[in-house]
């Protein structure tokens, strides 16, 4: 497999798992119930729409926020291993992740839903902005680079075709077959989160022995 398939592959899997769709389309329903169809899709694209522009923006500026800081990938790594790794153990029991609602957001009236809560913290949460970060740091050519903003894309493309679809999708899952994947998901989330953990750990274990030799 070349490199440019494998950080696809990589990129797509972190990225979307993290993203969650299955994981908003509960919250997006409840919120839009009361919407007209064509209403509920404009809430659906504006908060795509806003999440891309948030992610985008972490993924290209974030790294030179951390550097003006002093805050290194490698710390964002285990930090963003620990963060997933909460996401994945809630997703595995079948809950919506603490990091990215809870159940007065919810449940309160929002002026715009849209923004609050579905694009941020649903779509674009924590994790997602820390994905997008480090996959950027491990692109190294222009080329890859190139690939992640169109992996960012297509996962947000799929999370607005989840939102609209979610009223039919919700009826032919059924509660259980909805826990199921959100239960497959949130065990990939968590192997996803331990290689982080350890890709962080590397080199700093790897600068500590230098120094103590």
């Amino acid at each position: 497999m070349d490199q440019i398939t494998e950080y696809i592959l990589y990129a797509f899997a972190t990225l979307f798992t993290m993203v969650n769709p299955l994981g908003v389309m509960p919250v997006y329903t409840t919120m839009t119930a009361k919407l007209p169809s064509d209403e509920a899709r404009k809430t659906a694209l504006k908060a795509v729409l806003i999440a891309g522009i948030t992610l985008l923006l972490f993924a290209f500026t974030g790294k030179f926020i951390f550097d003006f800081f002093h805050i290194s990938i490698n710390g964002l790594r285990i930090v963003g291993g620990v963060i997933f790794f909460m996401a994945g153990y809630d997703m595995l029991q079948a809950r919506l992740i603490r990091t990215k609602t809870d159940k007065e957001t919810t449940h309160e009236f929002v002026d715009d839903i849209s923004i609050t809560p579905l694009a941020i913290p649903m779509i674009a949460g924590p994790g997602a902005m820390t994905v997008s970060i480090v996959l950027m740091s491990d692109a190294h050519t222009v080329l890859l680079k190139g690939v992640l903003v169109a992996v960012i894309l297509v996962v947000l493309l799929i999370t607005f075709l989840v939102l609209i679809s979610s009223r039919k999708i919700i009826r032919k899952l059924g509660e259980s077959g909805n826990k199921v994947l959100t239960r497959i998901m949130g065990l990939i989330v968590m192997v996803i989160a331990v290689e982080f953990v350890f890709s962080g750990l590397k080199p700093i274990l790897r600068d500590i022995l230098m120094i103590g030799n």
